[in-house]
């Protein structure tokens, strides 16, 4: 099945899988795919499935409706085609070509670190969970409830050409980011997920979280919070 990704500035805002024949784009309310902005026509384009084909036709949109830069009239989708549609985007992902990108993305930015690299995330494992115990005492010891289970949680690319793309956070130890760019580790902890810089090009160029360079300590990570590592952003979201 195909589905959309909408994005404003690299963001992702939905997903909508298109498993109807119609779907139109416009700001009104009665669209398929509601898009609340002045930059928007009311109905400003239509997107036709038939069979494994999608047909994208632009309904004399005021601002116009293009696809890859281009400005179109009628349009063969293809997968990885990007529309925008006044300051927005919709990633157009075919099923069976997306499950192939998500394999490269994976071999692209999930990575086995070095000798070194286990070293370094296996003392600041160590530490984390010799802070997690502290914890753990210290609730005991005040009379206070037992923690609840670690909720599930995962990634979500938010820019880039992997957009919309996910990774489920199911390991003790997940590496990420580019050899010689920037490299990092999310850590499952008894007490959340924690991210720990690994190895970068550049002295002291260390990952970000929410804006923000989480520095050589490990750094706990909060639903919700922005990572970017190697020039890619990513959501972390807990379920």
């Amino acid at each position: 099945m195909a589905r959309l990704m909408l994005s404003l500035d690299g963001q992702v805002l939905a997903e909508y899988n298109m498993n109807k024949e119609r779907y139109t784009i416009g700001r009104l309310p009665d669209n398929d795919i509601r898009i609340d902005n002045p930059a928007v026509s009311g109905h400003h384009s239509l997107i036709i499935n038939i069979l494994n084909d999608s047909f994208l036709e632009d309904l004399n949109s005021t601002n116009g409706t293009y696809v890859n830069g281009k400005l179109i009239k009628k349009h063969a989708m293809q997968h990885g085609d990007v529309i925008t549609v006044g300051h927005h985007q919709l990633r157009f992902v075919d099923s069976q070509e997306g499950d192939a990108e998500q394999d490269e993305f994976e071999k692209t930015m999930v990575i086995t670190p070095s000798s070194q690299g286990e070293d370094r995330i296996r003392r600041v494992g160590q530490a984390v969970d010799q802070e997690a115990a502290k914890g753990a005492a210290a609730r005991k010891f005040g009379g206070a409830d037992a923690p609840l289970a670690l909720p599930k949680a995962k990634l979500q690319v938010l820019s880039g050409a992997f957009a919309g793309r996910e990774l489920e956070l199911t390991k003790a130890l997940t590496t990420l980011g580019r050899p010689g760019v920037q490299v990092a580790a999310i850590t499952r902890r008894a007490e959340g997920y924690y991210i720990v810089h690994v190895d970068s090009g550049k002295p002291d160029d260390f990952p970000l979280v929410n804006g923000v360079a989480i520095g050589p300590q490990a750094r706990r990570l909060n639903d919700n919070d922005v990572v970017q590592l190697a020039g890619v952003k990513m959501g972390f979201f807990e379920s």
